[in-house]
């Protein structure tokens, strides 16, 4: 009977259209988060309170269903991605009225959305990319925060006097670089020092080269290629090993040596 009954759990839980149906939901529970920060009726309140009752259920039923079709119910709780499901479907079943955990209620259904990513693999391969980006993408970052403090320096010592609010110390210089960097008006500083220091674009121009189309490639450049090693990954743990192939070849000639031994008997 619980032999039949996993079987069943599994067959529903590799069915796609259950997949989709998880994925609804979660769209769903998206939809109705955003609905309730508008002004509602009290029928439209009744409506959301029922629905999202359903999402708790539903989402409780479907982590349920992940942990007992699992082989090894300690390989569950092996995937950060299945921890943060069941925290998310845990804390969601804390009351949402009358309760002095409402704010925590209420932050933990926003995150349900996130529970997208832990069902579509594509997400997942895209968020462990990012992930495991963050060590190189470190140094990166490392090496940005000097070319800023430089160049900081450098436009405080310079500006400082044509616009003590956007070069008075090397923190606002910082600020006003960032701007430069995300081209946030950044044409309006330069014809501002251009005034006094008419060669003064060459410090823009040389910054936004080093940060804006340099780094900016490198994070990109960084990104990619982890996510190419990733796809590659599982792609490598979908398709059979050499081990494999050779653990089937040998069941296969035994098989073979068996059905000869038995023509050759009878």
């Amino acid at each position: 009977m619980y032999q039949k009954t996993k079987v069943a759990f599994t067959q529903l839980k590799n069915n796609k259209f259950f997949e989709l149906s998880v994925i609804c939901v979660i769209i769903i529970s998206a939809l109705e988060i955003g609905a309730k920060t508008f002004p509602l009726s009290s029928t439209a309140i009744s409506i959301t309170s029922l629905l999202d009752t359903f999402i708790t259920l539903f989402f409780l039923f479907e982590i349920s269903l992940r942990f007992l079709t699992e082989e090894k119910k300690i390989n569950f709780f092996k995937s950060a991605w299945n921890i943060f499901d069941t925290l998310v479907v845990v804390v969601s079943l804390i009351p949402i009225n009358h309760s002095e955990m409402v704010l925590l209620a209420r932050l933990v259904r926003v995150f349900r959305v996130l529970r997208m990513v832990s069902v579509v693999p594509e997400l997942r391969i895209l968020i462990n990319s990012l992930v495991k980006a963050m060590p190189q993408l470190g140094y990166v970052v490392l090496l940005m925060f000097i070319i800023f403090y430089i160049y900081a320096a450098v436009g405080s010592f310079l500006f400082n006097t044509i616009n003590p609010k956007l070069w008075g110390d090397i923190a606002i210089s910082m600020l006003t670089l960032f701007r430069v960097m995300t081209f946030e008006d950044w044409t309006d500083i330069q014809y501002e020092t251009m005034e006094i220091y008419p060669y003064s674009w060459i410090y823009y121009i040389t910054f936004i080269f080093f940060t804006a189309f340099a780094f900016l490639n490198m994070v990109i450049g960084i990104v990619v290629n982890v996510m190419e090693e990733e796809r590659s990954k599982v792609k490598n743990k979908n398709q059979p090993t050499l081990s494999d192939l050779k653990q089937e070849i040998t069941e296969l000639k035994t098989l073979i040596l068996q059905l000869d031994n038995k023509k050759s008997s009878s």
